[in-house]
């Protein structure tokens, strides 16, 4: 099972594996208080893609599109995702402020779509 959070939430057993899906570490969080297992900075969206996006509603769109591109390149770490929640949960940690337009609901529908095909 995938399920995403804010990392700024606290830690909870149900979290299962915690892995960090952004390319920055997230402001004012220690490496204490993150309770990360993994930090998978490189699947997060390019430089580029990020400060395109900017978490605009009207880009939300394009973004899960050009986003969906980049992670169709990175398979070693989409695999890791899938094969550890076929385990355990996996809990998907962004920072971003928006519960809906960040990249970790992106990348969950990504792994979601990829199990069922």
């Amino acid at each position: 099972m995938i399920s995403i959070k804010r990392i700024y939430e606290p830690a909870e057993l149900r979290d299962g594996f915690r892995i960090l899906v952004d390319r920055l570490w997230p402001r004012g969080m220690t490496k204490e208080k993150a309770h990360i297992d993994l930090w998978l900075r490189d699947i997060a969206p390019s430089n580029n893609l990020r400060k395109w996006f900017n978490h605009q509603l009207e880009l939300w769109d394009e973004f899960k599109q050009r986003y969906f591109k980049e992670l169709a390149t990175k398979n070693d770490m989409i695999d890791i995702i899938q094969k550890r929640s076929e385990q355990e949960t996996v809990t998907l940690l962004y920072s971003a402020k928006s519960e809906t337009l960040n990249n970790a609901v992106v990348l969950k529908e990504f792994i979601e779509r990829r199990i069922k095909s």
